[in-house]
């Protein structure tokens, strides 16, 4: 056994071993049929005919073989295809011989072999070297599997795909599935067997099946990824403790050998992912290419996204501001590295220092302004009241105005739910943003001053965003928790990051300017929930979920429209415009410029009090700033 192994421990058998016991079969081959052909008396007077026989028929199948390269493939990788390299050799090494024996019977009036010997040669070197091959891929597969480390796994999918994908964890080494049977939904496929594993149904049986086969893993094919977002097969494996993988999408050229590392444990986001969003490229590109396109807050996590999806659409320039330091040289290597023809500027810079951004806009006259800089955390700004107003009133008033004034195109702001009839400061600064961009657009659309249009968009929170939920109850999982939740009942909206940057592009290439575009940001999700999915998708059971209280300024629940709203459909079903209250330019353009002032003298009390002048909604909850709605 021993010496087995280490003969099979090497990944690649040589191939002179492999030609050494195929030319052994050639010459056992030939002394079976002569036996099989010939009675023991008759094989003492036929020696010299078997010595000749074995000769042709060795060289020739030598040759061959080299032609074929049958020698050459990877045996524990064998496949349907080298047994058809295998049965082209023999079959022209069997003619080759056959026309050698016809030229020898009627021009040298000599038989080289009768032609049974060389039909039963022939069939029993097949069947032989085809055994051969299986005989050492299973060795191979039964020595080398470490079924310490292995864990039983089904496939889910039984397609081309759910095929390649068992293949590759039979193949893969080191082996971490070992493969118990495959999942289908199709019920012509019930009690069948396939690769020599059982097949198994996604109905109320299934999980009886985990339990008999102790199966601890899942890989789901990418055909039937979209079952785990739209069933309640996530939360019936989950409550098996059965571990969810994703498998890559299996091109033609993907081996499963080097790639079967890709397969990787599902993630939240995963199972919080929607169905995909179209959107109208043609019509973004007409907006985007070969413009110049500045994005403010580019080094956060929309910004980044935006600039990553404004630079499929071929600008002729994307200027990238934001004033953290090392996120932005961060985005800087990656521009290098995936469009180094691309020219971005990566400038650090405030956006509420106005000299310094008049200086950026007259540089560079941007054609494209998508603004993303915003303080954004509810917590941080209900206790930074005077930083909320200058950097995202004060910010946005800048960047909106320098866009008049320098003939920007079109002007997209990024903004939130929390806006919504908001209780936050965080929430109650982004609204009067959109206050100030939509007074502004009615304006200049009023005495043509300006061809700038302003676009305003509102979506919930991103998956994976710079201190969103879940890569903070994902840390306090691996440092084993407790995860944290404020209240039983809190609910928020989702959307992943790319599909929200898109939706802000479609609707950025869809506005006349003064609109507020809402997303459909699909069912709302229980943060209890997620927190306890995101505990069982990563195996523990030994951590428990705290409740913190809600935090100032936060709800229960977000709202993306006001209750005094309504909407109205645009061309893309995942967009609307929100009709909201209009203001008139000069009287917000004071009130805003007293409430910058007023943020100065750091007074939060007072201030709070400005933008709830300013934005009679903003109702505070859970928050010291509750005083002044009682008065």
């Amino acid at each position: 056994m021993n010496f087995l192994r280490r003969i099979f421990s090497s990944r690649i058998l040589p191939s002179w071993i492999i030609l050494l016991c195929d030319a052994g079969l050639t010459v056992f081959s030939v002394f079976v049929a002569f036996m099989l052909r010939y009675s023991p008396q008759e094989m003492d007077v036929r020696g010299p005919e078997l010595l000749m026989a074995v000769g042709v028929i060795l060289v020739f199948n030598l040759v061959y073989f080299r032609a074929f390269k049958t020698y050459s493939n990877v045996l524990r990788l064998s496949s349907f295809m080298d047994v058809l390299h295998i049965s082209a050799a023999l079959a022209v090494s069997f003619f080759s011989t056959m026309l050698v024996d016809l030229i020898g019977r009627y021009g040298a009036q000599f038989v080289l072999v009768d032609n049974g010997v060389l039909v039963i040669s022939f069939v029993v070197m097949f069947v032989f070297m085809t055994l051969m091959r299986m005989t050492i891929k299973t060795l191979y597969d039964a020595l080398n599997e470490d079924r310490v480390q292995t864990c039983n796994t089904f496939v889910y999918g039984t397609k081309l795909a759910g095929v390649n994908l068992a293949k590759a964890i039979r193949t893969a080494r080191p082996n971490k599935f070992h493969l118990k049977g495959f999942v289908a939904d199709d019920p012509a496929l019930r009690n069948k067997v396939m690769m020599g594993v059982n097949v198994y149904l996604n109905d109320d049986n299934l999980i009886k099946h985990i339990r008999e086969n102790n199966v601890e893993a899942i890989i789901v094919s990418p055909a039937k990824a979209d079952q785990l977002k739209h069933t309640d097969l996530a939360d019936r494996l989950l409550d098996e403790n059965v571990s969810i993988y994703l498998a890559p999408n299996i091109t033609d050229d993907w081996q499963g050998v080097q790639n079967a590392q890709q397969i990787r444990q599902v993630q939240i986001e995963d199972l919080l992912g929607r169905d995909p969003i179209h959107i109208n490229l043609q019509k973004i590109g007409s907006h985007l290419e070969g413009k110049r396109v500045l994005i403010t807050g580019a080094a956060g996590s929309i910004g980044s996204e935006i600039m990553r999806q404004v630079a499929l659409f071929n600008p002729y320039q994307l200027i990238l501001v934001d004033q953290a330091e090392t996120p932005l040289h961060d985005i800087r290597l990656e521009l290098r590295a995936k469009w180094s023809a691309l020219e971005a500027p990566t400038i650090v810079a405030d956006i509420t220092n106005a000299r310094r951004m008049e200086e950026i806009f007259a540089e560079y006259r941007p054609d494209y302004v998508f603004h993303a800089a915003a303080y954004k955390h509810v917590p941080m700004m209900e206790d930074n009241v005077s930083e909320a107003i200058q950097n995202n009133v004060l910010g946005t008033k800048i960047v909106a105005d320098l866009s008049v004034k320098y003939g920007v195109k079109r002007f997209v702001m990024i903004s939130t739910d929390k806006a919504v009839n908001p209780s936050n400061v965080m929430g109650c600064s982004k609204r009067i943003c959109e206050i100030y961009v939509q007074a502004l657009a009615k304006k200049i659309q009023q005495d043509q001053s300006a061809p700038t249009q302003f676009i305003t968009t509102r979506f919930g929170n991103v998956l994976g965003s710079n201190g969103s939920v879940i890569p903070l109850f994902r840390q306090q999982i691996e440092r084993g928790g407790p995860v944290t939740v404020t209240h039983p009942d809190i609910i928020r909206y989702f959307m992943t990051i790319p599909e929200a940057c898109q939706l802000v592009l479609e609707a950025g290439s869809m506005g006349n300017g003064g609109e507020i575009f809402i997303f459909d940001m699909g069912q709302p999700v229980k943060i209890l929930d997620l927190a306890n999915k995101m505990i069982r998708l990563s195996g523990r059971t030994d951590i428990k979920v705290e409740f913190t209280g809600l935090r100032h300024g936060e709800k229960l629940y977000e709202e993306l429209l006001a209750t005094k709203e309504n909407t109205k459909p645009t061309s893309h079903d995942k967009i609307m415009i929100a009709n909201v209250r209009e203001y008139d330019f000069e009287d917000v353009k004071d009130d805003i410029e007293r409430l910058i002032q007023a943020s100065y003298d750091f007074d939060s009390m007072a201030i709070v009090a400005r933008m709830k002048d300013l934005v009679p909604e903003f109702k505070s909850l859970n928050s010291q700033y509750s005083i002044l709605d009682k008065a």
